[in-house]
């Protein structure tokens, strides 16, 4: 089997230190890039195949578990924390392994071991190996649950500071996050983000006058800081 290019990601320079260590002293391994942080990762990715990702859970601006939502071909992925309680965000990802901080050296080459039966599954004539089929859904922490929004429910969505208050065709969920990740999370070709306090679902617009948007009963008007988004989006997606 050929070496597995790897990444890790962790905002913690001792962690990193330690899983460098670590990798280095697995022969079949080949470690790309040290990333502290998934914007980091996600330019790499851009230019490099890469087999595995370690990648913690918290880190700033982007979560590990929100990073991995978004990638469509998805490498081998060890989640690392050192909060247990996350771990459970990532039950409907097709996580490897969990590598719970402190860890030792043991229990890293058990997720070794894990990694390697699953790469030689990837590479046998019987994996189909096909593009993954897009994410139609996400999960938002609301109080003390994670909720499951489906992309085709949401007419759209409206920040208030650290909530967002999702708008569905059914009701309103409050979700514990931030504008700036749920735009990240959001399919780019499903979503627009018209204000620094909206995203709106594209295929619920009805009209578009004067750069407000009517959904159902409710107009948003574009923001000034988003309105070349809006007008390119506009410009591509009109015959006239």
């Amino acid at each position: 089997m050929t070496n597995l290019n790897c990444i890790i990601t962790d905002d913690e320079p001792i962690a990193l230190e330690i899983l460098e260590d670590y990798v280095r002293q697995v022969p079949g391994f080949n470690l790309v890039a040290k990333c502290s942080d998934a914007l980091e990762t996600m330019s790499v990715m851009r230019k490099e195949k890469i087999d595995v990702l370690f990648m913690d859970i918290q880190m700033p601006v982007i979560t590990g578990i929100d990073y991995i939502k978004t990638l469509r071909n998805t490498p081998v992925i060890v989640l690392t924390t050192a909060y247990p309680e996350y771990a459970i965000e990532g039950f409907d990802l097709d996580v490897t392994d969990y590598l719970l901080k402190p860890f030792s050296f043991e229990r890293f080459l058990k997720a070794i071991d894990k990694i390697f039966v699953k790469a030689d599954r990837r590479s046998s004539p019987e994996f189909t190996g096909g593009v993954k089929e897009p994410q139609n859904y996400l999960f938002v922490k609301s109080n003390h649950d994670l909720v499951k929004v489906h992309f085709s429910d949401i007419l759209y969505l409206e920040g208030m500071e650290n909530y967002v208050r999702i708008h569905c065709e059914n009701g309103i969920i409050t979700a514990l996050a931030k504008m700036k990740n749920m735009e990240f999370r959001l399919p780019a070709e499903r979503f627009l983000r018209i204000h620094k306090s909206f995203i709106v679902n594209l295929e619920k617009v009805t009209s578009i006058k004067n750069l407000v948007f009517n959904i159902k009963t409710k107009e948003i008007d574009t923001g000034n800081f988003y309105r070349k988004n809006v007008l390119d989006f506009i410009k591509n997606n009109s015959q006239f």
